[in-house]
């Protein structure tokens, strides 16, 4: 209600304001904030007040002057003692002053490089206000992971427009693929593979991960292809359910799946789950054939000194689910601008005028929905083999819908925002919730209505609260892609098209 009165009253009077009387009440109110915001926490008031002097530098109207403004700034924070956020600003100013036709490749190879040295620069960086520190590699390989079913799922709702809410289903699978062909579950065989095993002197199957990977996904997209041939007929909340059930079945299966159909063969090894599964390597026979330069087992680089930094187990995967990422995202780009994509985005948008212009409607479906179950399934058997563990309670169906959620706050049909999205909320899941409620126990003090507060508890509702915020208020999502903006404001124009027309007729 009060928004929708400040929208129609309280904002056209505020733009009918002079320039300077706007600045002078918007540098008002966001010093007022920052005040408010020190007495709760000091961080949070200088964040404000180090965004708010960022905006304005970047408002100025010369050039010259903005980059004093810059320099100022990077300045102030060498002089108080946080290089680590002068490091930062001078990195964002330095692309700032990059020209745009080059920032479509600057920008990726930042971003990449920054990722790849994280392990280095991760405890020496600056404390977040509410969010405390940065997050630990551990932290970060799960966030990549999600970040890759994120965009598996895009190809299937972003790009095609299909609602899977059993996508669950293929991180399962993916994840159990890895335990069976990496682990200790079919001890009466021993099934190495010479060159391409890991653990040849032990029971069961031991294949390097860079063979369980695309096994992994061609398994589960084998699956997306025999449930989309009967199911993909369906539209809208008719195959929603569908795929619901989906979701809801393989985890069932994996419970029960130590005694499959009565059979007494261990399928799943039950509620006990798979573990321990193998870690990261080429295998044995590829690592004696180059002189041990390819590691078998990528933990015995572990321990080793580089740059300074004592490389762990979880550095080592992390780089490699950087790798991963890079092949998930470079062949959604790929995917996107090829024919098949544009197929998909035909559907998408309207399914019926797709398939009279000749369109193969089942069969645009089916690969939508193989290639997003594809790379489901790489990213549960990387998650798997990073946990080491594979357990039936770790696939329900909130993970589905937690996965979507982070399409949609991305913004569907864009990458980059998805990737966005995606991050942000795997952060809060993993540690962004229990740093916030660790803040407000010691900061926020009212009564005593919250003596201990226990914000993951309400992960769910917050989740939700995120998502309406953003329905409200950017329905496209935080970095949409340019057709679903278009879409979303499709009649932005309307109102001023009108008024052209009616003085064009007042004019004769």
């Amino acid at each position: 209600m009060l928004l929708t009165l400040w929208k129609q009253f309280g904002l056209p009077r505020f733009r009918a304001l002079p320039q300077q009387t706007r600045w002078g009440i918007a540098i008002a109110v966001e010093l007022l904030v920052a005040l408010v915001l020190f007495f709760v926490d000091h961080s949070l008031g200088y964040a404000v007040l180090t965004a708010s002097a960022l905006y304005w530098i970047h408002r100025l109207p010369r050039l010259p002057w903005r980059l004093v403004g810059q320099l100022v700034m990077v300045a102030i924070f060498l002089a108080t003692g946080v290089p680590s956020l002068a490091v930062v600003l001078l990195i964002a100013f330095a692309v700032f002053w990059v020209p745009q036709r080059y920032r479509t490749w600057v920008l990726p190879a930042l971003a990449i490089t920054l990722a790849v040295l994280y392990p280095f620069y991760q405890q020496k960086m600056f404390t977040i206000p509410v969010f405390g520190v940065w997050p630990d590699v551990a932290t970060g390989v799960v966030m990549l992971v999600f970040i890759m079913m994120a965009v598996g799922l895009n190809i299937v709702v972003g790009y095609a427009g299909l609602l899977d809410l059993g996508y669950v289903a293929f991180y399962a699978m993916g994840a159990y693929t890895a335990a069976w062909f990496a682990s200790l579950q079919f001890p009466k065989h021993n099934w190495h593979f010479g060159a391409i095993g890991i653990t040849p002197d032990l029971p069961g199957i031991h294949i390097t991960i860079w063979l369980l990977l695309p096994l992994a996904g061609v398994l589960t997209a084998l699956a997306g292809i025999i449930i989309g041939l009967p199911t993909l007929r369906l539209r809208g909340d008719y195959l929603a359910i569908v795929t619901l059930g989906f979701g809801e079945i393989l985890p069932q299966i994996a419970r029960n799946g130590n005694d499959l159909f009565g059979t007494g063969f261990n399928l799943t090894n039950g509620p006990n789950g798979i573990t321990p599964l193998d870690s990261l390597g080429f295998g044995n026979g590829i690592s004696n054939a180059t002189g041990g330069f390819l590691p078998s087992n990528y933990l015995q680089c572990c321990n080793a000194h580089l740059l300074g930094h004592q490389v762990q187990s979880t550095d080592v995967f992390f780089w490699t689910a950087i790798v991963l990422l890079l092949f998930t995202v470079f062949c959604s780009l790929r995917l996107q601008y090829s024919r098949l994509g544009r197929a998909w985005i035909a559907i998408r948008e309207d399914e019926t005028a797709a398939a009279a212009m000749g369109v193969p409607l089942m069969r645009t479906k089916t690969w939508a929905y193989a290639t997003g179950a594809f790379f489901g399934g790489i990213a549960g058997a990387y998650y798997a083999t990073f946990k080491s563990a594979t357990f039936p309670g770790d696939f329900f169906f909130n993970i589905s819908v937690f996965i979507l959620c982070m399409v949609i706050l991305g913004g569907m049909g864009n990458i980059w925002g998805v990737i966005v999205g995606a991050g942000f909320l795997a952060y809060l899941d993993r540690e962004g919730l229990a740093n916030t409620g660790a803040w407000v126990n010691a900061n926020v003090h009212i009564g005593s209505w919250h003596p201990n507060l226990d914000v993951p508890l309400y992960a769910s509702g917050i989740y939700g609260l995120i998502i309406l915020v953003v329905m409200l208020f950017r329905p496209e999502g935080l970095i949409p892609s340019r057709r679903v903006a278009a879409e979303m404001h499709e009649g932005v124009h309307d109102e001023p098209l009108y008024d052209v027309q009616h003085a064009g007729a007042e004019a004769t």
